[in-house]
């Protein structure tokens, strides 16, 4: 068990001695002149987000901190430049074991606006047990709050989980990073991985006072005695099947539903000769994806998003970051292309877009530091079929202007992949293929998902065409642009072109 005391104390100390100082500073109203009042300063922000939560996997292991390779070898791999993943960390093959390698991942989670790191434990007494402390220490020290991924290990039961709760909470629960949700009871959260291997889960009416525990299933008859659904599966969160029940049969019986989004899926030199299938990432365009498919009301609303995942290398599942410039030979991939980022920026580019939604879902949440993960730009199009803007508003969009207000400009949203989003101007709203691409062009979204997202189709003559992802349709000013703009063409002609002006 932990002294909140003696941990804080630790930190103090040595927060004041990176800081080169000896003694508190004085506080504001004592520097304050005689007779004034120190100025109160307003609250900045939460830089995480304690309703968005991350698995994070601390089963690797290197011959200089645990005396041999762990997990990096998977599938017949001969570490270190030769790993068991489609991807190479910037961190090479680390140890989950070394602080300063599980510091540094604190730090990226803080940066992608991550708040709860669900942590992979496969057992009392197991390497990830023994590792734990590690990882509170880290996440305490970047403002992170811990959870648990109760693994299917060796003769794990119903009864064992419910042990291995008390155990936990028994251990660890003193440690000021361990997770307890204020919204639920001020309750932990236990995510039971591959939780239909047990049918009967009777025993966690024992723990349901202080625990949240979560099955992963979509199927709504298999979660008697749980306090929550999550999915975890980073291949059916491109199509989102079962998500609207799910979601509903949670808000109608008081459980948690956190869906599980992923950039990718990919796990051919982990295991070679698979025939899982991979999701690509297309450049970020997957990953906003599901994203999309978590947050649109039509699948319901969730009450935690989850993601898979921080660092499961294996399946290629990873927002961690990846070397632009990994070990020559391998056939590894990269990054590159994702939002538009090349090179070490690349690298990157999941932590920043992965705040970028942690945002859309939790606005109380900053900016944060890192680069802007949403470029946008002004623009306006002009319709090839009559010369005239596209306007918006509560309408279906139409080209029916003849000069350009704020009605006809749009922030034209770059989502990776040659894939972008349009946002009206006039309402703030994302514009949306209505009812699938069968009903007309409309800006009545707050978020973006399928229906949001169009292919930008540069065309011979300058002119741009919008091919809808939803049906793979391009964007018409039907009637010569004298009816609503509505994605129902196979091909581009003069009524599907559209000067893009001002981007």
């Amino acid at each position: 068990m932990y002294s909140k005391t003696r941990w804080l104390r630790s930190v103090a100390a040595t927060l004041l001695l990176a800081a080169g100082l000896t003694a508190p500073a004085a506080s504001a109203a004592a520097a304050a002149p005689p007779g004034t009042e120190a100025p109160i300063a307003a609250a900045a922000p939460p830089q995480t987000a304690d309703n968005v939560h991350i698995f994070y996997y601390s089963w690797y292991g290197n011959p200089a901190h645990s005396g041999s390779y762990r997990h990096w070898q998977q599938g017949g791999h001969t570490p270190p430049q030769d790993i068991g993943a489609n991807f190479y960390p910037t961190l090479g093959a680390y140890d989950s074991g070394d602080p300063a390698a599980v510091r540094q991942h604190m730090a990226w989670i803080s940066r992608a606006g991550v708040g709860v790191v669900v942590h992979s434990w496969w057992g009392q007494g197991s390497f990830e047990d023994n590792l734990t402390p590690v990882v509170l220490d880290a996440a305490a020290e970047h403002g992170l709050k811990v959870a648990w991924h109760m693994e299917p290990y060796t003769g794990r039961t119903a009864a064992s989980t419910v042990a291995d709760i008390n155990y936990i909470h028994n251990r660890y629960g003193g440690h000021p990073a361990f997770y307890r949700d204020a919204a639920h009871g001020n309750r932990s959260a236990f995510y039971v991985f591959e939780s239909l291997r047990i049918t009967d889960w009777t025993p966690l009416e024992q723990v349901k006072g202080n625990s949240i525990v979560l099955a992963q299933t979509t199927d709504t008859t298999k979660v008697a005695h749980f306090g929550g659904m999550y999915t975890y599966d980073g291949i059916a969160g491109a199509t989102a099947p079962g998500w609207a029940n799910a979601s509903a049969f949670c808000k109608a019986n008081g459980l948690v539903w956190a869906p599980s989004v992923a950039p990718g899926y990919l796990d051919d030199r982990a295991v070679p000769g698979n025939t899982t299938p991979t999701v690509d990432r297309a450049n970020g365009a997957a990953y906003d994806r599901q994203w999309g498919n978590a947050l649109n009301a039509a699948n319901g609303s969730p009450t935690w998003v989850s993601i898979t995942s921080f660092n499961e290398w294996h399946e290629g599942s990873t927002i961690e970051p990846a070397r632009s410039s990994p070990p020559a030979g391998h056939g590894y991939l990269t990054y590159s292309g994702a939002y538009g980022q090349t090179g070490t920026a690349a690298e990157t580019a999941y932590l920043d877009r992965t705040r970028y939604w942690v945002r859309q879902f939790n606005p109380a949440v900053g900016p944060g530091t890192g680069p802007d993960p949403n470029p946008v730009r002004p623009v306006s199009l002009r319709a090839h079929a009559n010369g005239r803007y596209v306007t918006a508003g509560t309408a279906p969009l139409i080209a029916s202007r003849t000069a350009i207000g704020t009605a006809e400009q749009f922030d034209l949203v770059e989502l990776g992949g040659g894939n972008v989003a349009l946002r009206a101007r006039a309402n703030g709203q994302y514009v949306a293929a209505e009812n699938a691409g069968a009903a007309p062009l409309v800006a009545n979204r707050a978020t973006v998902g399928g229906w949001e997202t169009f292919a930008l189709v540069r065309n011979g003559d300058g002119s741009v065409s919008l091919r809808a992802l939803v049906n793979n349709r391009y964007v018409v000013a039907e009637n010569a642009g004298a009816a609503p703009l509505v994605a129902n063409r196979t091909g581009i002609g003069p009524w599907e072109r559209f000067d893009l002006v001002g981007g």
